[in-house]
């Protein structure tokens, strides 16, 4: 029997909220946001990065394999997802450059995407391959 974490992980729900959980995040108006020099721990912003696009992959890594999709099939579909969040991460800094008012483009949010999307996608093929056996 599967857990309930499982059941939850596998809907396509989590995936989506997260999605837009990044989306509104890294749309809020610059004026909304903490100074970045009255934070007390340096860089926050780029672990909330990591942390966000590693997530990312996880969740829709988990929603795929789920679905019990052929392994070459599956593998194929766990690194688009990784790609896309390369893209996503590098298309909203380019957002908040032209869109959306005080924020600015920031290479190294860039690099902590990737730094989270890559993160995430080794604990995918890592974990799931374990998970989707049991």
């Amino acid at each position: 029997m599967r857990s309930r974490l499982y059941k939850i992980l596998s809907s396509r729900i989590p995936a989506l909220a997260w999605t837009l959980l990044i989306f509104v995040m890294l749309t809020i108006p610059g004026k909304m946001l903490p100074d970045e020099n009255q934070l007390t721990i340096p860089n926050l912003d780029k672990g909330v990065h990591i942390v966000l696009f590693g997530c990312f992959v996880f969740l829709w890594s988990f929603y795929f394999a789920s679905k019990k999709d052929i392994p070459d099939r599956l593998n194929k579909k766990l690194f688009r997802v990784f790609i896309i969040a390369c893209f996503f991460g590098i298309a909203m800094e380019y957002v908040q450059k032209y869109l959306i008012p005080n924020r600015d483009f920031d290479i190294y949010d860039i690099a902590a995407d990737i730094i989270g999307a890559t993160g995430g996608y080794l604990i995918v093929r890592l974990i799931i391959p374990r998970i989707i056996k049991n």
